[in-house]
């Protein structure tokens, strides 16, 4: 079971990468090519969604063959998969809104968590909780940059990972906000391409969005997830 870095060892290193990988894998045979396809491009960290059953089998092959892998679970809904991630060796946990019993067990457990929302009362609801960086989401859809500006004015100690609708044309105005810590994004390891074994493919996107996130010039997908 993983010995969990304090949330601000975890805040920095998200700072440090800027953008996060959020992958969806239903073959965990896919776990250890695409982890170093990423690293290959400068991409060293990603987000292993919950959305799939096998899901944690991927994360923990990931961390267990791949440790230079900073790697964290998403779509973390539930007490009960929070306990998986930990088991599986998730650093980090990151929902898409704020699911109290789940918050709660991160947080008896010291696992820096980073539950979604996406109106004031959500942030709120985090506040009262301690939290202090927050997932937005869906970003895209909820109004963009200029709504998360809106809603984080109010709250000055806040900062915010967006996620939803991140691609590589929008991704740097993001990144741009002082009050974002990174973005999640899905552009660089799109489903079709891990099902087709596209390797190659993934570790040349990632080294684009590694421009980005290092202050390059954008470079237009094409695909927006």
């Amino acid at each position: 079971m993983t010995d969990f870095p304090s949330s601000g060892d975890v805040l920095a290193r998200l700072r440090a990468v800027r953008i996060v990988p959020v992958i969806t894998i239903d073959d965990p045979d896919d776990a250890i090519p695409l982890a170093r396809a990423l690293m290959d491009g400068g991409l060293a960290c990603a987000e292993i969604t919950f959305r799939t059953p096998r899901a944690p089998e991927a994360l923990q092959r990931i961390t267990a063959e791949v440790p230079d892998m900073f790697v964290g679970a998403g779509t973390v809904l539930t007490p009960e998969q929070a306990k998986r991630a930990r088991q599986a060796g998730a650093q980090f946990i990151v929902a898409p809104g704020f699911g109290p019993r789940m918050v709660e067990y991160c947080l008896e457990h010291e696992i820096p968590v980073f539950p979604g929302v996406a109106t004031p009362t959500e942030v709120e609801a985090a506040l009262d909780k301690g939290l202090t960086t927050l997932k937005f989401f869906p970003a895209e859809q909820s109004g963009g940059l200029e709504y998360l500006k809106a809603i984080a004015a109010p709250y000055v100690d806040v900062s915010f990972m967006p996620t939803g609708g991140i691609n590589a044309e929008n991704v740097a105005k993001y990144l741009a906000f002082k009050r974002v810590v990174a973005c999640g994004g899905s552009w660089m390891v799109l489903s079709d391409w891990i099902a087709a074994k596209q390797f190659p493919r993934i570790r040349d996107a990632a080294a684009r969005a590694t421009e980005i996130a290092r202050g390059g010039v954008a470079v237009a997908a094409g695909v927006t997830v």
